[in-house]
């Protein structure tokens, strides 16, 4: 399967598999940045996709940099979906305790193509009854 990528500025690092075989492409900011405690920041890639029908890009955080210094990705994962053609940008939040200084070209993040099912919707009176029916938070048990 082929994704075609854009660099949007000349300085944007293109995405790259750290291993052979790994799910998840690497991606790099394209600025610098500092996130407080708690502080949420918007980071560009400098990178826009053209996807393939039928898929969609997850953005997720990168394991390292969310157990090292509690840096996640606030909308976890993300999805750039298969018509949007703008810029990817992350969405960076600081769980841990000091600041966490984001410099160009680290890898902040990680993109992952996923096969999406394209669904029609059917509105209906009743739905079918199972044996769980509406048992929601813990109705299995703890």
């Amino acid at each position: 399967m082929v994704i075609k990528i854009k660099r949007l500025n000349k300085d944007a690092v293109m995405p790259s598999y750290a291993k052979y075989g790994d799910a998840g492409m690497d991606v790099c900011a394209l600025e610098e940045a500092v996130l407080k405690p708690g502080e949420i920041k918007l980071i560009s890639t400098g990178l826009a996709f053209e996807i393939p029908y039928g898929t969609e890009l997850q953005i997720r955080p990168r394991s390292g940099l969310a157990l090292k210094k509690g840096i996640s990705i606030v909308n976890s994962p993300g999805t750039l979906d298969y018509g949007y053609r703008g810029e990817l940008k992350i969405i960076l939040i600081n769980h841990g305790q000091e600041d966490f200084e984001v410099k160009k070209e680290d890898r902040i993040a990680q993109v992952v193509l996923n096969r999406v099912e394209i669904v029609k919707v059917e509105e209906v009176d009743e739905l079918s009854e199972t044996e769980r029916g509406e048992g929601g938070f813990g109705s299995t048990g703890v």
